[in-house]
C-alpha cells in the first residue's frame, strides 16, 4: 500500500478533475447521459455526492470508534440526493465532495495515524478508507469526463495507485466464465504483470517473470476491464490478447 500522502494527493487531485468538468455544465448539459447505464451526468454527481457524505461517516466511525454507517444511514441520504433538481444534484455534489477532501486534509497527524474502521467487511485504515474513495471517483469522474470527451482516460495519478489494490476489487467483482482459464497479464504505465484466474473463484495475483503473456494493455485499460468499462472496440490491446477481452468483460460486468 503506498503512503498515505499519495493517496491523499490522489483524491485532492480527482477531486479538482471532477470540479473542472462539472463547475461549467449548465442545467440541460447535467441532463446529458453519462457512461453509466442509465445515469445522467447529474445522477453521477448525485452518487459520488452521497457517497462523500458516507464516506464522511465512516471518518467519523473511524476517529471516534463508532460502528461504522450502515444502510439506516445510507437510504436517507440517496432518498434525499434523488429528489434533488439535477442542476442541484450537481451543485451539492461539488460541495459535499470538497468538503470530505477538505477534511481529510486537515486531519492531524494524530488522527491520520489512530484511524481505523470496519467498512464493507473489511477492517482498514485511513489509506484503505481513501483507496475505496478514489476507486469510486476516479471511475465515475472517468464515466462524466467520457461523456463529454470520447478520449478520455482515468486520471493517471490514480492509475498509479489503484493498480495495485486492483487485485482486492477484482475479487469482488468478478464473476466465474463458463469455461474458467488463467491467463498471464501484463500492463504498461505502470509495467505491472498479474495472473488473472476466471473461475471457479475469480483472482488477479500480483506476478514476476517475463515468460509469454496472453494479454498486453495499459495499466488505464486494465483498470477499466475490472471495472467493467472497457469497450472492445476500443482497447489498445495487443495480440496475443485481444480477442479475450470480451470474455473478460462477462467476467467483470461493472461495479
Amino acid at each position: 500500500m503506498p503512503d498515505l500522502d499519495a493517496w491523499i494527493s490522489a483524491v485532492r487531485s480527482s477531486q479538482n478533475h471532477f470540479a473542472a468538468l462539472l463547475a461549467p455544465l449548465d442545467a440541460e448539459q447535467v441532463q446529458h447521459p453519462s457512461y453509466a447505464d442509465d445515469w445522467s451526468i447529474a445522477q453521477v454527481a448525485s452518487h459520488l455526492g452521497s457517497q462523500s457524505e458516507i464516506f464522511d461517516l465512516a471518518l467519523d466511525a473511524g476517529l471516534n470508534g463508532s460502528p461504522a454507517p450502515g444502510m439506516e444511514q445510507f437510504q436517507p441520504l440517496w432518498d434525499t440526493w434523488n429528489s434533488r433538481s439535477p442542476q442541484d444534484q450537481a451543485a451539492d455534489s461539488l460541495k459535499a465532495n470538497e468538503a470530505f477532501v477538505s477534511r481529510v486534509e486537515g486531519l492531524s497527524g494524530a488522527d491520520r495515524a489512530r484511524f481505523r474502521v470496519s467498512l464493507f467487511g473489511r477492517d482498514i485504515d485511513l489509506a484503505g478508507l481513501l483507496a475505496m474513495r478514489l476507486g469510486e471517483h476516479a471511475l465515475h469522474t472517468w464515466d462524466i469526463a467520457v461523456a463529454l470527451d470520447s478520449s478520455a482516460v482515468v486520471s493517471p495519478d490514480a492509475v498509479r495507485l489503484l493498480i495495485d489494490v486492483l487485485p482486492a476489487t477484482a475479487a469482488r467483482a468478478g464473476r466465474a466464465a463458463a469455461e474458467p482459464r488463467v491467463l498471464a497479464v501484463e500492463t504498461a504505465d505502470p509495467q505491472r504483470r498479474f495472473t488473472l484466474t476466471t473461475g471457479p473463484d475469480v483472482e488477479l495475483a500480483s506476478a514476476s517473470g517475463t515468460g509469454p503473456v496472453d494479454l498486453v494493455l495499459p495499466a488505464e485499460e486494465l483498470l477499466r476491464l475490472v471495472y467493467g468499462r472497457l469497450d472492445p472496440d476500443r482497447t489498445s490491446a495487443e495480440l496475443p490478447g485481444h480477442e479475450v477481452v470480451p470474455e473478460l468483460l462477462q467476467v467483470f460486468p461493472g461495479v
